[in-house]
């Protein structure tokens, strides 16, 4: 038996029957004097479980200060490989967390995990060395505002805001009541009813130049019209009736785009063999902005096939990239 589920047997066998001596939890867990003793320790002394021997019954209990269920030994529920997959998940969170926000609330709960998995293998410490999480092209949030929406977001309230509407090089006032947070692409998005456009919309949170957590109470907009709303399109873009865009990549990309998922709606099919044939992926947009330059990424190995619109504004981004590269090249500064 792993040592955190040694500690949690004890402390439910205390709970629950008031006290046990020292031979019954020997009994009990089947380990060594030595290991109980060492397991006693931890619990007193890093995990802060008030048990105490009483002389009077030779045994060991909660003591005076434990009243009732107040006292709880969080996440002792999970076992080791469980605690390894929360430092993991922590270790993703730090990644897409660039403000450190997240994880300084976290960090309680992370220390006390680490304190759990202490002298275990492998060391938890030496695992999160070994574990490296690439984020490329970040767009870091402050933190401030992060806290602020994050904050109207879970007390219900409304926020105002100053927020940067980058197309068209716009500052304004908004005044939203928010619905759900969004990570995508490495930066986060409010999705949020707008009181000035009466609607959904979706706020890029680097955007925001200021923010505010007001009294007024957020506009309730029920989870499934929000889903509904900001989910069926293709990327960021959201609202909007939906097109389907129907793309083909030649035998060697398709080794890769059958096993991606560009869209949770989509309809992949192989035009041939599996595996050395091409890939057909029929997907939703409602904005062809962001498939656009996915499709330009893959270069000569996918082609739009319908709709003609999509295909011509492809056409017209090659043509315009194209056109850099026949000009004459720059000249070296000196």
């Amino acid at each position: 038996m792993a040592r955190t589920d040694r500690v949690y047997k004890i402390e439910l066998l205390i709970r629950s029957r008031g006290h046990l001596s020292f031979q019954a939890l020997l009994d009990e867990l089947e380990v060594s004097p030595a290991t109980l003793k060492r397991d006693l320790e931890f619990l007193r002394d890093r995990l802060g479980a008030p048990i105490v021997y009483d002389r009077d019954v030779n045994g060991y209990r909660f003591g005076a200060e434990y009243r009732g269920q107040k006292h709880e030994l969080p996440g002792l529920w999970f076992d080791e490989r469980e605690l390894y997959s929360l430092l993991m998940a922590h270790q993703l969170l730090s990644e897409l967390d660039s403000e450190g926000v997240i994880s300084r609330h976290l960090q309680p709960l992370l220390d006390r995990i680490h304190g759990m998995l202490e002298g275990t293998q492998p060391d938890a410490g030496a695992l999160m060395q070994r574990v490296k999480i690439v984020s490329a092209a970040k767009r870091p949030v402050p933190g401030p505002f992060f806290e602020r929406v994050a904050q109207a977001l879970l007390q219900r309230r409304r926020l105002a805001m100053t927020y940067l509407t980058r197309g068209r090089g716009e500052r304004g006032e908004r005044e939203v009541s928010p619905q759900r947070l969004v990570h995508y692409r490495n930066t986060w998005y409010l999705d949020a009813w707008c009181h000035r456009r009466e609607r959904l919309l979706r706020f890029a949170l680097d955007a925001v130049e200021a923010a505010q957590v007001l009294p007024a109470k957020a506009r309730e907009v029920p989870l499934a019209r929000v889903q509904a709303e900001m989910d069926a399109g293709y990327g960021i873009f959201a609202g909007g009736k939906p097109r389907w865009a129907l793309l083909r990549f030649d035998a060697q990309a398709a080794q890769w785009a059958s096993r991606e998922q560009w869209h949770p709606d989509q309809q992949g099919r192989w035009l041939g063999e599996p595996g050395a044939s091409a890939w057909e992926l029929r997907l939703p947009y409602v904005d062809e902005t962001e498939l656009v330059m996915d499709v330009l990424r893959q270069g000569p190995q996918v082609q739009v096939r319908e709709p003609a619109s999509l295909r011509r504004r492809v056409h017209e981004r090659l043509l315009q990239a194209a056109a850099l590269y026949d000009a004459a090249p720059p000249r070296s500064q000196a």
